[in-house]
């Protein structure tokens, strides 16, 4: 990770540290490709213990299903990195925590296990929320270029600023 890569991260991690805190809420990740670097990122900040519970390294299928309640059929029809189960990621993880907030991923962080309909890169996000109904989630995707280490790092990079806005109301 180069320090203008570190800089932008810290500076995510502590703009997610403010909103967070100013609503009195926790933060929770589900993570599967990012193998618990975002969970790193947030509690690399000093009083992280103030607004993030915990995370959950979820890489294998049974992890996914054991550890937060996702569906086997979910992963059976649509695979691991897919919208169905990292919606069932972020639900989950907030379901297995004390927090308001949640990110969850998955992807294929390469070199292999691509295909042509999930190549090397291409990572799926969902965040989770406590909304005025009950539970809110939204999803998407994105591809990263690069090697294992790249895609890694701006997935990590991607889930925590993608939070920002969505719990800044």
């Amino acid at each position: 990770m180069t320090r203008g890569d570190a800089n932008r991260t810290d500076a995510v991690v502590q703009a997610l540290s403010s909103a967070l805190q100013a609503r009195a809420w926790r933060l929770t990740c589900a993570e599967s490709c990012t193998g618990g670097l975002i969970a790193a990122a947030c509690t690399a900040q000093s009083g992280s213990s103030l607004w993030f519970d915990r995370g959950f390294v979820t890489y294998s299928n049974e992890a996914k299903i054991e550890m937060l309640g996702v569906n086997a059929k979910l992963i059976e029809q649509h695979g691991a990195v897919s919208d169905a189960v990292v919606r069932a990621m972020a639900q989950g993880a907030l379901a297995a925590s004390h927090a308001q907030a949640s990110i969850a991923v998955s992807g294929v962080a390469g070199p292999g296990g691509g295909s042509a309909l999930k190549p090397v890169g291409l990572v799926w996000f969902a965040w989770a929320w406590a909304g005025a109904s009950g539970v809110d989630v939204i999803s998407a995707h994105r591809h990263f270029d690069g090697d294992r280490a790249e895609v890694r790092r701006g997935a990590t990079e991607h889930a925590l600023q993608a939070l920002l806005p969505l719990i800044q109301f």
